[in-house]
């Protein structure tokens, strides 16, 4: 039996990867306390509350996105994996109790590795069903909002 399916590669992927100055066990912390989250996740003057993470398979993934405008978005969705100081996968294809969600749009891959001299190598990918989405996601800002919120992780993880 050949091992294709963990060859397969995704066609319709953003990436941001970035070396921030700041430790693994710091960024990790970010990602993963919610009083933290809610400092850097969304670039402002958007901003991120009630946050709910239940970090292991199955669990829940919920945060309300506020923006400057009275915007209000939900994001629910369950964690895929979680392999502590190394890598986080969500996706809100499901709802807690994998339950199917009427829209699925992404799968968020983030990978956090040694970078030398105290500094981490962050990745953060966003994984789309359709070319569709991915171009959808571009327009909605991917690069500059994930950049800006990837330079506010950092600055707060600095101060860990």
């Amino acid at each position: 039996m050949t091992d294709t399916m963990t060859m397969a590669r995704p066609k319709h992927v953003l990436t941001l990867e970035r070396i921030l100055d700041a430790p693994v066990a710091n960024v990790w912390r970010c990602w993963t306390e919610p009083k933290l989250l809610e400092q850097w996740f969304c670039p402002k003057p958007w901003y991120v509350s009630d946050v709910r993470m239940d970090l292991r398979p199955g669990g829940e993934s919920f945060f309300v996105m506020h923006g400057p405008e009275g915007e209000r978005f939900e994001n629910l969705g369950v964690y895929l994996e979680v392999a502590p100081m190394k890598r986080i996968v969500t996706t809100d294809a499901f709802h807690p109790g994998w339950v199917p969600s009427a829209r699925p749009f992404m799968v968020a891959e983030t990978l956090f590795a040694d970078g030398g001299n105290g500094r981490t190598k962050y990745t953060a990918r966003a994984l789309h069903w359709s070319e569709e989405a991915m171009k959808e996601h571009e327009a909605m800002g991917f690069h500059e909002g994930w950049g800006m919120a990837a330079d506010q992780l950092e600055a707060l993880a600095k101060t860990l």
